[in-house]
């Protein structure tokens, strides 16, 4: 137990406190069970450490603990909970909780033999823990952290503050908004570095190896993860990679699943399975008509890598197609926050209300002249007039 605190103390110490994630602040931390999921390098591990070092000063009566190491054969979280539940504990933080077998049932043990206990966990891979997260959700807070949103890279790039916009308040006060944000930062330039490398918190770890983690923690996903939880053989891991290499160097991917299937050479069903996968894991982002139902054996409409980050590292040609790359971003900051589908008449339909065009700096209204709540979106702009708005945005809205 003492080896785990002196532990503790020391990741404590190292963690700053100046840049937090914008999950903390939504976070009810007086919940007895608390799970914090989201993709590999989101920031998870740093998240629990503030709450920590924000929380306890002298780190009294509270053990974080990662569960990623070697630990002794007889380990067992359940009695590493007793243990520091009978020596005064009451906040235990378990991070990387899917890397301990049968978590699940022990962390249910611990919540429901220790009621003075307050438990928060994470799991470097939604994909895993989506698995067990029925078996918690009766007693779990459950709590998604998003990759960095533009607003976040530029705290975290430049220590500017700006506080997050609705969607609403962004579409009828964009050039207010805009001008505002501009007489601080050039948000153009900032933002074609943003979707190059910004999605990730450890971009301002080592700027120069950015791509080669992001690649890195793909194969973790689709090597080590995927063989762990369902019966995808070596070809399959092949196929995966072949799949997000050929959405990462398409115009924004509508799929042709007799055509993925040949080359690729496995079946339909199995490729839609594997993008249930992708999209439980973070790597991908579907969009479907209106009417279409949902479930992983309907073919979607368009497919997009979860973050313009991934399409860079994953590109063949080293030069992704910039209108996959635009719709990429709008749909990654809007997922999970708004309501998105795929209309007939524009790229993007926003909660059954806002139809969204999205282009470069000349972008035209002609598609949209005649519709209702029709906004043109243009890159490479720093303001925009009317119902043209600039696409970084956006980047505002968490």
């Amino acid at each position: 137990m003492q080896k785990y605190i002196a532990i503790m103390h020391r990741l404590t110490a190292a963690c700053s406190i100046e840049k937090i994630r914008y999950l903390y602040h939504q976070i009810d931390w007086n919940q007895r069970l608390i799970g914090i999921l989201g993709a590999r390098g989101a920031g998870k591990t740093t998240l629990m450490l503030q709450y920590i070092k924000l929380n306890f000063l002298k780190n009294e009566d509270v053990l974080y603990l990662s569960l990623d190491r070697v630990f002794p054969p007889d380990f067992s979280i359940y009695q590493l909970a007793e243990q520091f539940y009978m020596q005064g504990g009451r906040h235990l933080l378990l991070d990387e909780v899917h890397k301990y077998p049968g978590w699940t049932v022990e962390i249910k043990n611990i919540y429901d033999d220790f009621p003075a206990l307050k438990l928060v966990f994470s799991g470097s891979s939604a994909l895993l823990l989506h698995r067990s997260e029925a078996d918690l959700s009766r007693r779990a807070s459950m709590y998604h952290l998003r990759n960095l949103s533009f607003r976040e890279f530029i705290l975290f790039k430049s220590g500017f503050r700006f506080e997050p916009y609705g969607l609403q308040e962004i579409l009828e006060t964009h050039v207010k908004l805009a001008n505002e944000i501009n007489q601080k930062i050039r948000p153009v330039q900032l933002f074609q570095e943003y979707t190059k490398f910004g999605a990730y918190p450890y971009y301002f770890e080592n700027a120069s190896l950015y791509h080669d983690r992001v690649m890195a923690t793909v194969k973790t996903i689709i090597e080590t993860d995927f063989p762990a939880i369902t019966s995808f053989n070596y070809s399959s891991v092949v196929a995966i990679q072949k799949l997000l290499s050929f959405i990462a160097d398409s115009v924004p991917f509508k799929p042709n699943m007799a055509e993925l299937s040949r080359k690729t050479g496995i079946s339909r069903d199995v490729l839609l399975r594997m993008i249930d996968l992708l999209l439980r894991a973070d790597l991908l982002l579907v969009l479907r008509q209106k009417s279409t139902p949902t479930g992983y054996f309907t073919k979607p409409d368009k497919i997009y890598l979860h973050n313009s980050s991934l399409a860079w590292a994953l590109s063949q040609t080293n030069e992704p197609d910039i209108g996959n790359i635009r719709e990429t971003f709008f749909i990654n900051q809007l997922d999970g926050i708004h309501q998105l589908s795929l209309p007939d008449s524009a790229d993007f339909f926003v909660d059954n209300k806002y139809l969204i065009e999205i282009g470069g700096s000349n972008k035209t209204r002609k598609q949209l002249q005649k519709a209702e709540n029709a906004f043109v979106i243009r890159d490479q702009i720093e303001t925009g007039y009317s119902n043209i708005v600039p696409l970084w945005l956006f980047g505002f809205l968490y």
